[in-house]
C-alpha cells in the first residue's frame, strides 16, 4: 500500500521491512531509555510518531492491562497495522491517525511519552512538544531519540559514489521542512518548556558487514536512494554506482560503516 505525504521514506511493504530491521538495531537503546524514565505497569504512555507500532507493542507489555499506550501517526496504513497487532495480541493500545498539529490529548492524562525520529521532520517541534507537555501529569517524562549529527554517516574505506548518494540523502533532509539534527536542540527546547533534563546520552552504531547494525543503513540505501531519483537528487546511474560500491564495501575485509550519531534526551515535567 502506498500513501502520499505520510512519511518521507514511504509506507510500502519495503519500508515496513526496513522499519522492522531498524527497530531491532535500536530496540535495546529504546528499552534503556524507558528504564531510565521508569515507565511502569499502569502507565498511560504516548508513542508519538508510532509508525507500524514496533515500540508501541513493547511499551504495551510494560504498562500491562491496567495501563494504555496511545499511538499517533499520520499513516493510515501503519495505524491499521498497529491496531491489528493490538487486537491479535490483546494489547492495551489505541492507534490514531492524526497530524501532530491536530491530535487531541487530554490535560494531565499522560505518564510519559516516547518519540523516535519524528521531530526531525516537523517545522514546529516546539509547538508539538508543548502539546505533549500540557498532557503530561506532574512528574511525567518524555524520552526522545533523534539524530544529533547525520554527517557521521561514513564508511571505511571511503567509497566516493556511495558517499555522494549519502550526501544527496542528507541534502534532501536539509531541504525538508524540519531539522534533521534536531537532537542537538532538545535540551534547550525542554528548558523553554520548563522541564528538567534528567538524562542525555549519545548513541552511536558502528558495524562490520556481519553485524545486524550493518543492515540499518543498507536497508535505508535500498529504500531511499531510488526515491532520490524521483526527487531529482540522483540519477539512476548514480544510484547503480552507489549500490555497486556498497557491494564492494561488503566484500572488503575489515570494512566498517559508521551510522549517523543519535542522542537520547529524557526530561521530566
Amino acid at each position: 500500500m502506498k500513501e502520499n505525504n505520510a512519511y518521507i521514506l514511504g509506507t510500502d511493504t519495503q519500508e515496513l521491512h526496513r522499519l522492522g530491521v531498524q527497530h531491532q538495531v535500536w530496540a535495546s537503546e529504546a528499552q534503556q531509555g524507558w528504564n531510565l524514565a521508569k515507565f511502569k505497569t499502569g502507565d498511560t504512555l504516548l508513542d508519538l510518531g508510532c509508525g507500524p507500532g514496533f515500540c508501541a507493542q513493547e511499551l504495551a507489555y510494560i504498562v500491562g492491562a491496567k495501563g494504555k499506550v496511545i499511538g499517533v501517526d499520520l499513516s493510515e496504513a501503519y495505524i491499521e497495522h498497529l491496531n491489528k497487532i493490538a487486537s491479535l495480541h490483546q494489547l492495551p493500545i489505541e492507534g490514531y491517525v492524526s497530524d501532530f498539529n491536530q491530535m487531541n490529548l487530554a490535560p494531565n492524562s499522560l505518564d510519559g511519552m516516547y518519540c523516535r525520529w519524528a521531530l526531525a521532520w516537523l517545522p514546529n517541534p516546539q509547538e508539538i512538544l508543548q502539546k505533549v507537555y500540557d498532557a503530561l501529569k506532574p512528574g511525567g517524562k518524555m524520552v526522545i531519540h533523534e539524530y544529533y549529527d547525520w554527517t557521521t554517516h561514513q564508511t571505511q574505506p571511503h567509497k566516493p559514489k556511495l558517499y555522494k548518494a549519502i550526501q544527496a540523502a542528507m541534502q534532501s533532509f536539509k531541504d525538508s521542512q524540519g531539522e534533521i539534527n534536531i537532537g542537538r536542540e532538545l535540551p534547550s527546547l525542554f528548558q523553554e518548556l520548563g522541564m528538567k533534563v534528567t538524562h542525555i546520552r549519545p548513541m552511536i552504531k558502528m558495524a562490520t558487514v556481519d553485524e545486524l547494525a550493518w543492515q540499518w543503513p543498507k536497508t535505508f540505501y535500498q529504500s531511499y536512494f531510488p526515491r532520490l531519483v524521483d526527487a531529482g537528487y540522483l540519477t539512476p546511474e548514480e544510484v547503480s554506482e552507489a549500490r555497486l560500491e556498497m557491494t564492494e564495501l561488503e566484500n572488503t575485509p575489515g570494512a566498517t560503516l559508521c551510522c549517523p550519531l543519535m542522542v537520547e534526551v529524557i526530561a521530566e515535567k
